[in-house]
């Protein structure tokens, strides 16, 4: 095995200033305790504020994850003049209109995927962006870890030859029946939650243009009109290649591979959306079978450390609001393509 980075030592972004951010958080998700909070706390940044539709878990969570403050509302939240991010991990169906009241209150925004319930919302987010110059990215978290930056290298490199074809496979065990991931007005299922990594992932390792959906089909989670439990997708890419995509969220363990395979090579990546968890990339050419080890700190870190360096520093971000788009319109597509309706809108 071979290590081809170390990335556990502070990054150049980590020193790059002694200012800090002051976050306020939207809701007590589960999620934000290893997406946000932690990463917060190791990067020493304040947690101001957190409002959940219920006080009794803001206040818990706020508890164990030393949050300045509870706020009755999410509104109060956005309003708070010390807070200068807000991170959105509600659920789907919130997104858009929780990102646009804070983008017009003047708030940098990190939103967690997907970016909003279609791509018409995700359009009329993209439009606020512009109006008010402000910063928002939508929380791929894994786009910024070595992982996905070392498959970038390599497909780019031309060491596994023309890229001919990618595969990407997420599957999850099923939620409770009860959870929104199952809710359409909340823009719930197995693409929206686990299969636009795959097409981000699909885009991302695919230049000179967007995919496109060539088939798709689905099963719909029963009890749940509209929701769909399983996606396959096949997608054309620029320059002739392809990409296999599936998704479920309702199978018997967690997988979340990703595969570039070249004219004379492949390139894998264990597990692309948690590469903290397994950080190994495998490169097979003529020339022999390698693993590199990309290093185990986590992608929320990174992800963390790329926000601060925008909202403090001015850089630019990993991923800009017209990549939000342009995924947003690539799982409308897919839908449409599997015969499912697209997520509804919830914005005004």
């Amino acid at each position: 095995m071979t290590d081809h980075a170390e990335t556990n030592q502070p990054t150049k972004i980590e020193e790059h200033s002694m200012s800090k951010l002051k976050i306020g958080v939207l809701g007590a998700a589960r999620i934000s305790e290893k997406s946000l909070a932690g990463p917060a706390n190791r990067g020493g940044h304040r947690l101001v504020v957190v409002a959940a539709r219920d006080r009794g878990r803001a206040q818990a969570f706020a508890d164990r994850h030393g949050v300045e403050r509870v706020a009755d509302s999410y509104a109060d939240v956005i309003a708070d003049p010390e807070v200068d991010l807000v991170y959105n991990p509600l659920a789907n169906g919130l997104h858009a209109p929780w990102n646009i009241k804070a983008l017009r209150a003047g708030k940098a925004v990190l939103s967690e995927k997907p970016f909003a319930a279609n791509a018409d919302e995700a359009r009329r987010v993209a439009d606020v962006v512009r109006e008010t110059g402000g910063t928002i990215m939508e929380a791929f978290h894994y786009a910024t870890h070595p992982v996905m930056l070392r498959l970038q290298e390599i497909v780019a490199s031309g060491e596994i030859g023309a890229l001919r074809h990618i595969e990407s496979t997420m599957i999850i065990p099923a939620p409770a029946d009860d959870d929104p991931r199952w809710s359409l007005k909340l823009a719930g299922g197995a693409l929206m939650d686990l299969g636009c990594y795959s097409l981000h992932a699909i885009r991302t390792l695919s230049h000179g243009g967007e995919p496109v959906v060539r088939s798709a089909r689905g099963v719909e989670r029963p009890g749940h009109p509209g929701v769909d439990e399983w996606i396959q997708a096949e997608l054309e890419l620029p320059g002739g290649a392809t990409a296999s995509v599936f998704t479920s969220m309702a199978g018997p363990d967690v997988v979340m591979t990703l595969t570039a395979i070249g004219s004379t090579g492949r390139v894998d990546a264990m597990n692309f959306v948690l590469p903290h968890e397994d950080d190994r990339v495998r490169v097979v050419t003529a020339d022999g079978d390698r693993t590199e080890s990309m290093g185990t700190r986590s992608s929320y870190d990174y992800q963390l450390d790329a926000v601060a360096a925008a909202v403090l520093g001015g850089a630019a971000l990993p991923l800009d609001v017209d990549d939000a788009v342009a995924t947003m319109e690539l799982v409308d597509a897919t839908y449409l393509a599997a015969g499912f309706p697209v997520r509804p809108s919830s914005v005004d």
